[in-house]
Parts: structure tokens; C-alpha cells; sequence
């Protein structure tokens, strides 16, 4: 690690060990209970038979994956404390998720969030959004697994191959039960790994005071930014709009998610489970701040990657671990252990997810096999994209600063998404033409945005990075640092002279895809499918929308005759009655 990996002791090793036993031991457990019977479905979703409480930790410990692990320290050290505005966000998002989507998602009982486009709009738009669903998940796992290989900083081969098999070997044997319940043993592990660095920090210091008055001092205590400018990378707006577009992309629209609270018993315990998570959303960014801060506190004299210690702000925490915890033994294995148990997490989650999507979207509509069958090919999609995940971490490397990677990985995908399931839900006028080009407009615009970010990456009077200095290293470098340049920052020095604008906030991607994607589709569907009654149930939408009343009154969606949302076949599509004998008698709109 850093060149130190021998500080490592044999104690460290043993509760690195300890979890990982501890997660495969919950993937044959659930082997055991179901040896003798369980189908595609049980394996896919858990029987919904979950409780809220392993439910919401299973949510938590999803988001805390590795890259939020070593990346929000980072990027609190660097930007300040402002970052805490997120928590805003969490509350927004999940209230939008609970009262809009998970009212329809849950009734309509399905495996794959992707299904409901096709009984909205269209094939073309499901197979659309499927697509862009595993393009998203599959880039941030790869970064996921790349993550603890980062930390290491040696034995990347190792790190990947112990990725595969634990991951793997859980998920084949136990399902989505496994996945929840692990997570709920390793979200402990994470806050114990959190704990360890924070509670170690503030004894050095001499209490939780001194690294306050550290932060102050060095300008990371910076709640007070309220400008309206969306150049600026972190301001209070930037955070608490674009986290809100990022997060209901995430818990409104992204399967894993979805098929965690779809897993619980009752729409009560979905409901439960999701604003019991805003608590653990909360508590894990509160420690990620205070961590943050603790690093600026121990290395506001001497920065360690401006001294060229490490080869990523990504690296600091681990850099820190061992700094003050190496003469603990055991304390840095545990801290290492919930860098893995974030990434074991996050991947499983992700595996399972595209091995429910694929076999509810390819292979269920299109080929007739027993339960037996399917759940072998269950199990075979998720060894199956095991493997293509670790193979995308090696892209992960080349793609810069985590925090950054994920959040634009997130604003080209869960915004036009975000904008395609709103439309779908909310305005039931909005027809499949509009849908679809809504989805690919959507498309564009965040792509767009994002080239014009590698292009011309806001320049420093925007994200306005804090002061770091190296006047208290009492060591010399030899001017070499030990880091690649990423792919990313290689085209922009290339092209920053030629470009003369700049790109908004980094958070918001989200917004403008989802945005542009409503916006249009709201456009085509007018153009498309103009009359009498399209101008009042635009009227319609918006009313109930402004007075919130999705619980007493119902839009005019999908129902088990074959109609789209202004009631015609749909011819388009080729598909007549394509919930038949599954949705009868349900609206695919929470209204």
C-alpha cells in the first residue's frame, strides 16, 4: 500500500478474512434453506418476503459502496463540508420515490423495473432503457471493484479474483436473500471500518474540537454558499437539486434498488424500508464528512498527493489508516474489510440486478422453460456477468477522481430515465412516440454535457478547490509521481485552449437529461396526438400533480386490454395485450 503493504500484520489478515467467511457463509446458508425447492422468481426477488428493517440496511449498504468509502473524504478534504448538503437530497428524493413510483412498481409486482415501459409505451423504448440500464451498471461496478484495488495499491490480480469468488459464489448459491441479508451484516462492518479512523483521529487530536477549529481555519467549514450559479461545482443549489435528480433516479428507476423494496412483504414495509434508509443515508455522510475533516486536520501542513504520497485523492483515507492505525493490529485489516464489504455490496446488488432484467426482458417473453431451467439460467447470468464486471474495472482506472466518474456516470444514464418514468407516471397523455423521444433526447443532451466536461473541464475559479500545502513535508520527492494521467484529463490538456465554454456542475447531468428527456417527450406527444382531450388531461396532470392527490385518484394508464395511454391498440408495437393475465384489473400509474 503506498510502497507500506508489509505494515500489513497477521492480524490484519485474520479480520480481513473473518468477513469475508462471514459473507459467504450467508450465500450457503440460503443455499441450504432453498436446496429443495425455489424458482427464478424466489431467487430474483426473495419471495417479497422481506422485512422493511433488512431491507433499508440493504439499501444503505448499497449506496455505501467503495467508492463512497474512499471518495467522499476526499472529496470533503478538497471542497469542504458543503457536501453534507447532500443529506437534503436523500430526504427529497425518497419522498418523490415513495409517493410516485413505488406505489406502481410494487402493485404491479415485476421482476424488472423495464417491464412497466413496455406496458406504457413501447418494446423499442423497454429495450431502449434496458440498454442504457446495463451500459450505467456496468461501469460502476467496474469502478467498484476497482476501488479496493486503488486502496491496496498492490496485488490488483488478487483483489479482483477474490471480487469473482466471493461475490459469485454467494449470489449463485443464495440469491437475492443472500444479497440482503450480507448486506445487513456488512453495513455494521462499514460503520465499525468508519468508526475506527474517526474515533483513533479524535484521541490523536485531542478531542472532536481541535479538528473542527483545523477545518475552520482552512475554510472546509463552508455551509454558507448559496449562489445560484451552475458552473459552480459545489454550491447549497447544485447539491440539493442535483443530489434530488440523482438519488430519485437511483431509488425511482434503477433495478437493484427497485428490486429491494419490490422484495418487501407489504407496500407498508417498501414504504418503511425506504425512509428507515434516509437514516442510514444520513448517518454514513456524516461520517464520510467528519472523515474528511479529520483528514485535513492531520495533513492541512503537508498534503499527501501534492507531495506525491499517493497517486489519487482517492487514496488518502487508506494513507491515513495506516498512518495512525498501523501500530493497532487488526484496526487497519478492519478498516480494509469495509472497503471490501462496500464493494461485495454494491456488486452483488448490480449482478443480481442485470441477471433479473435480462431474464425478465430477453429470455422470459421470448422462450418457454421450466422453473428448473430458469433458475439455472438465473444463476449462469450472474456468473456470466461476474466476469464482464471485473473486466470493466480495468476501464474503471482510466476514467479519474471516483466521486466524479460515478456522478457523470449517473447524469448520462439516470436522468433521461429519471425524465422517461415521470413522464410515464405522471402524465398520462404522453404517448409511445413521445416516450421514446424523450428517452433518446434525454440522451443527447447529457451525453452532450458530458463531452463538453472532458472537452473543457470547469476551471478552478468554479469548483474552487481549498488551499492544500506541502510546507510541513519533511520528507523530499523526486518530482516522479506514481500515477497515470487519466484518459479524460489526457483530451482535455490537449483541447482546453480551444474550447471556450464550460460545462454546468457535475451534479447537474442528471438534471438536464431528465429535464430535456420530460420536456420533449411532453413536445412529441402534442405534435403526435393532438386533441380535446390531450389538452385536458395535460390540464389533469398537472393539477393533481401541484395538490399531491396520488392517492385518491387514478390517471388512465395501461389495463390488461391491450391499450396505450390515450386508450388505442398499440399498433406500433406489434403487441396486443402485453400484460395479459399478469396485470388485469391494474393501472400502471400511481394516480
Amino acid at each position: 500500500m503506498f510502497g507500506d503493504a508489509h505494515l500489513l500484520v497477521a492480524a490484519d489478515y485474520v479480520v480481513f478474512a473473518v468477513v469475508l467467511l462471514l459473507s459467504a457463509a450467508v450465500g450457503f446458508y440460503y443455499a441450504w434453506r432453498s436446496r429443495k425447492q425455489g424458482t427464478s422468481r424466489d431467487f430474483l426477488t426473495g419471495g417479497r418476503k422481506l422485512n422493511a428493517l433488512a431491507v433499508s440496511m440493504s439499501l444503505t449498504a448499497s449506496y455505501m459502496s467503495s467508492v463512497t468509502v474512499l471518495s467522499n473524504p476526499a472529496e470533503v478534504y478538497r471542497y469542504g463540508a458543503i457536501f453534507g448538503y447532500l443529506s437534503i437530497s436523500y430526504v427529497l428524493a425518497v419522498v418523490y420515490t415513495s409517493e410516485v413510483f413505488l406505489p406502481v412498481f410494487y402493485r404491479l409486482a415485476i421482476n424488472s423495473t423495464y417491464e412497466y415501459l413496455e406496458l406504457r409505451f413501447s418494446r423499442a423504448t423497454r429495450l431502449l432503457a434496458m440498454v442504457i440500464f446495463f451500459f450505467n451498471a456496468l461501469l460502476y461496478t467496474g469502478l467498484v471493484i476497482y476501488a479496493p484495488a486503488l486502496a491496496l495499491n498492490q496485488g490488483i490480480f488478487l483483489t479482483f479474483l477474490t471480487e469473482v469468488f466471493l461475490v459469485l459464489w454467494r449470489l449463485l448459491q443464495g440469491g437475492l436473500k443472500a444479497v440482503v441479508w450480507t448486506d445487513v451484516v456488512q453495513i455494521g462492518i462499514m460503520f465499525a471500518g468508519y468508526m475506527s479512523v474517526i474515533i483513533k483521529c479524535v484521541i490523536l487530536k485531542g478531542g472532536i474540537s481541535t479538528i473542527l477549529s483545523d477545518a475552520q481555519e482552512g475554510g472546509r467549514i463552508n455551509f454558507v454558499d448559496f449562489d445560484i450559479n451552475p458552473l459552480r461545482r459545489h454550491t447549497f443549489w447544485t447539491l440539493v437539486i442535483g443530489g434530488t435528480f440523482g438519488w430519485s433516479s437511483i431509488y425511482g428507476t434503477y433495478q437493484p434498488q427497485v428490486q429491494r423494496y419490490n422484495s418487501c412483504k407489504t407496500i407498508k414495509h417498501a414504504r418503511l424500508a425506504l425512509f428507515i434508509n434516509v437514516l442510514g443515508l444520513a448517518c454514513t455522510l456524516t461520517l464520510s464528512v467528519i472523515s474528511g475533516l479529520c483528514l485535513y486536520s492531520f495533513y492541512k501542513n503537508c498534503d499527501p498527493w501534492k507531495a506525491g504520497q499517493v497517486s489519487s485523492p482517492d487514496q488518502l483515507l487508506p494513507y491515513l489508516v495506516m498512518d495512525i492505525l498501523a501500530d493497532h493490529q487488526g484496526l487497519p485489516g478492519l478498516f480494509f474489510a469495509a472497503v471490501y464489504s462496500a464493494s461485495l455490496s454494491t456488486v452483488s446488488t448490480s449482478i443480481n440486478a442485470m441477471a433479473a432484467v435480462t431474464m425478465e426482458d430477453l429470455i422470459k417473453p421470448r422462450i418457454k422453460l421450466s422453473e428448473k431451467k430458469l433458475l439455472l439460467i438465473s444463476k449462469g447470468l450472474s456468473l456470466f456477468f461476474g466476469i464482464v464486471c471485473v473486466a470493466m474495472a480495468g476501464l474503471a482506472s482510466l476514467m479519474g477522481h471516483m466521486m466524479q466518474a460515478v456522478s457523470i456516470i449517473w447524469g448520462v444514464t439516470g436522468g433521461p430515465l429519471l425524465g422517461l418514468f415521470s413522464l410515464g407516471v405522471l402524465c398520462p397523455f404522453v404517448n409511445s412516440k413521445g416516450g421514446l423521444c424523450g428517452l433518446v433526447t434525454g440522451l443527447a443532451a447529457a451525453v452532450s454535457v458530458s463531452i463538453i466536461e472532458i472537452i473543457s473541464p470547469s476551471p478552478p475559479e468554479m469548483t474552487r478547490p481549498l488551499s492544500l500545502s506541502t510546507k510541513g513535508c519533511n520528507f523530499t520527492t523526486d518530482g516522479s509521481l506514481n500515477w497515470t494521467t487519466p484518459l479524460y484529463l489526457l483530451i482535455s490538456l490537449t483541447t482546453r485552449h480551444a474550447v471556450q465554454w464550460h460545462s454546468p456542475s457535475y451534479l447537474y447531468f442528471c438534471v438536464i437529461g431528465g429535464l430535456t428527456s420530460v420536456i420533449a417527450g411532453i413536445i412529441i406527444s402534442l405534435l403526435t396526438d393532438f386533441a380535446i382531450g390531450t389538452v385536458i388531461s395535460f390540464s389533469y396532470c398537472f393539477i393533481t400533480t401541484f395538490c399531491f392527490c396520488s392517492s385518491t385518484h387514478h390517471f388512465r394508464g395501461i389495463e390488461g386490454d391491450g391499450t396505450d395511454n390515450v386508450g388505442q391498440p398499440n399498433k406500433e408495437d406489434g403487441i396486443n395485450k402485453p400484460a395479459a393475465g399478469k396485470f388485469d384489473n391494474t393501472r400502471v400509474s400511481s394516480f
